[in-house]
């Protein structure tokens, strides 16, 4: 997901762990994490800056994210929605969108020190616990890579994983995640089980897409209902519930 600009969690209530019978939730040899909303949720513009400057510095447009779908998407989706929205064609966003990228990730690293992610409850415990259990851990994000991992150092989460998909040069969320899971497979072989956790329903439909399991975390936007409507795998309020349940 990308999260721009920054929201709080929709999730007002807790709910009951669901957890489709014979699934276990840590019963992966491989997790693939989603990064805005599951593992951390901003409390600064950075990212959202970067992106109005992109489009203003290439395409002189000063454009408000009203009305794009943001939280699920992807980086190079949310550029693409905006310019199609100002009569731009896929051919000269195309065109365009490496210069974009790379001025996105650049002002990102110029003001990372401006970043303020904060960790969604007990993630920290949860993939520290993964990652003393022997897990590969990676993430698949919407976010560019450089972005990604950003987040992850101001965080103190980086150091925890081992290897990323990202946006760009891929697009779509399903194509993020296929290539996160051959990742998985390269190192651990073809038959490791590789889970995926999300919080939007973006995640479970892509996931579902290219044959994952996935596990849904309610610490985004969207409400556990609306998630369990599309029957993830397993889904929990939290990561402190995840840890509660055997």
């Amino acid at each position: 997901m990308a999260e721009i600009p920054t929201t709080e969690n929709a999730s007002q209530k807790s709910i009951k762990p669901v957890v489709r019978p014979g699934f276990q939730w840590d019963g992966a040899q491989a997790y693939l994490f989603d990064i805005d909303g599951t593992l951390l949720n901003s409390r600064d513009p950075v990212h959202y800056f970067a992106f109005q400057n992109a489009l203003r510095d290439v395409f002189g447009l000063s454009t408000k994210f009203d009305g794009i779908p943001v939280h699920g998407n992807t980086d190079l989706g949310i550029l693409r929605a905006m310019l199609r929205r100002e009569g731009r064609g896929d051919a000269e966003i195309d065109a365009s969108l490496p210069r974009m990228v790379q001025q996105m990730c650049a002002e990102a690293q110029e003001n990372a020190h401006r970043m303020r992610p904060e960790l969604c409850p007990s993630i920290y415990e949860l993939v520290s616990r993964l990652s003393a259990q022997g897990k590969l851990l990676g993430v698949a994000s919407g976010n560019l890579e450089t972005i990604g991992w950003l987040k992850l150092e101001r965080a103190g989460l980086k150091s925890m994983f081992h290897f990323g998909s990202f946006s760009w040069p891929l697009e779509l969320r399903a194509d993020i995640f296929a290539q996160g899971a051959r990742i998985a497979w390269e190192r651990l072989g073809p038959g490791a089980r590789v889970y995926v956790v999300g919080d939007t329903p973006a995640d479970i439909q892509a996931a579902r897409k290219v044959g994952l399991p996935v596990i849904s975390v309610a610490t985004g936007i969207f409400p556990a209902e609306e998630l369990l409507a599309l029957q993830p795998d397993a889904c929990f309020a939290c990561a402190t519930d995840m840890l509660h349940v055997q």
